[in-house]
């Protein structure tokens, strides 16, 4: 039912990181999520150019250099949004209560999701099965019924990459974000039960060097584990409606985790900067090293009893934890500013992802019989695919109603 991850931006309850820590506007958490929107965009610019995965755009020019960056960004960013949106969950739900949260949420969460699921990823299906499926013309309407919500008959030689063609695409973060909201909601109902019965309340020391690193430790084994069973971009639908990728289902679950503590515990604001710049430059490294290396080499494996596998666990996870924590350290450290523009980019965030992608594959297959190099390509699909999706951001949210949801 399900295919490959598609990345992307991180959901906000409020259109700004106001009271993720503390009373004061944290405008660097802001630029943080701009930046990683971005990166949104030029992550999937780079899909139909370098990694081997399945792409909506087929037969393109590929570059090893570009397979490289797909695997580090994948290695950290989603992890990264996961912390980022939930460090802003604990204000929400204090400000809201447990009723109204939920509320706020399936309306900012549930409806993007559906219409995304009813109208961007069939148009997005349908493009790939007219170009490369081969099994003639067929009407968009036919397509949707048969094909996508698999009304009809699966066909004899389909060549997949699921049957039927429904999922959710991009969307899938948004689908995991609202699921652990609901999560979060039940363990804060029990926690009320846990301090009713004498549950007090202990502080908590700001990490340190040895607690990322058993932080590290635990992500690789439990991924590992994981990928016995669960290559890199291996998707189960869990009750048959949640799209999740168990390979990299420990990160996102303990970043989310992590960004809850963090609030409660003012993780981001008492955080040691000397702690995050040594991991960043260590992550920063490690970065290096790949690319000399490349994300391809045999060393590495996506899953596996193997020794292949567990190096690359391992190294993903160092991944993970260094850059999230150096670029946290970075933005908060040196990238504190703030304008009118920067306050619309952020404000825009949310729905530049919901609208970029369509807009990415559109100019993928515009450039698609140009004779471009794979970098060319990946440039041209990246700015344009920016500049287009943040202006498309800013007129949907200017329609009446749309604020309340994007």
């Amino acid at each position: 039912m399900y295919t490959r991850r598609v990345e992307p931006s991180p959901d906000t309850v409020t259109t700004t990181a106001q009271h993720a820590a503390g009373p004061s506007r944290l405008a660097w958490l802001d630029n943080l999520r701009i930046a990683l929107t971005i990166l949104v965009v030029v992550h999937h610019a780079a899909q139909a150019y370098g990694p081997a995965d399945w792409w909506y755009v087929e037969k393109q020019p590929k570059s090893s250099v570009l397979a490289t960056l797909s695997a580090v960004d994948g290695a950290f960013f989603m992890s990264l949004f996961f912390f980022v949106s939930a460090v802003l969950v604990p204000g929400s739900y204090g400000r809201r209560g447990a009723r109204r949260f939920l509320t706020g949420r399936l309306l900012r969460l549930g409806v993007p999701l559906l219409v995304g699921a009813l109208t961007i990823v069939p148009g997005l299906m349908y493009a790939y099965y007219v170009h490369y499926r081969g099994y003639g013309p067929l009407p968009f309407g036919r397509y949707f019924a048969d094909i996508y919500l698999g009304l009809g008959d699966e066909p004899a030689d389909w060549t997949g990459p699921s049957w039927p063609d429904l999922q959710f695409g991009h969307l899938w973060f948004i689908q995991n974000l609202l699921a652990y909201s609901v999560l979060y909601v039940m363990c804060r109902q029990a926690a009320r039960l846990l301090k009713r019965r004498g549950h007090r309340k202990h502080t908590r020391q700001v990490p340190s060097h040895r607690s990322l690193v058993l932080l590290t430790v635990a992500l690789a084994a439990a991924t590992f584990l994981f990928r016995l069973k669960y290559p890199l971009d291996t998707w189960v639908p869990v009750l048959d409606v949640l799209q999740v990728e168990p390979a990299r289902l420990p990160q996102y679950a303990t970043f989310f985790t992590l960004g809850v503590l963090a609030h409660r515990y003012g993780w981001l604001r008492r955080f040691d900067a000397r702690t995050g710049w040594l991991w960043l430059i260590a992550g920063f490294l490690a970065v290096t090293l790949l690319f000399a290396v490349g994300a391809d080499a045999p060393a590495f494996a996506t899953g596996g009893f193997n020794g292949a596998s567990a190096l690359w666990s391992t190294y993903e996870s160092f991944l993970c934890v260094a850059l999230s924590v150096g670029l946290l350290t970075l933005f908060r450290e040196t990238l504190t500013g703030t304008n009118r523009l920067t306050r619309e980019l952020s404000a825009s965030s949310y729905t530049v992802y919901i609208v970029h992608l369509p807009i990415v594959v559109t100019v993928q297959y515009f450039l698609a019989d140009h004779g471009l190099t794979a970098t060319g390509a990946w440039l041209i699909s990246s700015g344009v695919g920016a500049s287009a999706a943040i202006v498309a951001a800013a007129v949907i949210r200017r329609l009446p109603g749309a604020s309340r949801i994007l």
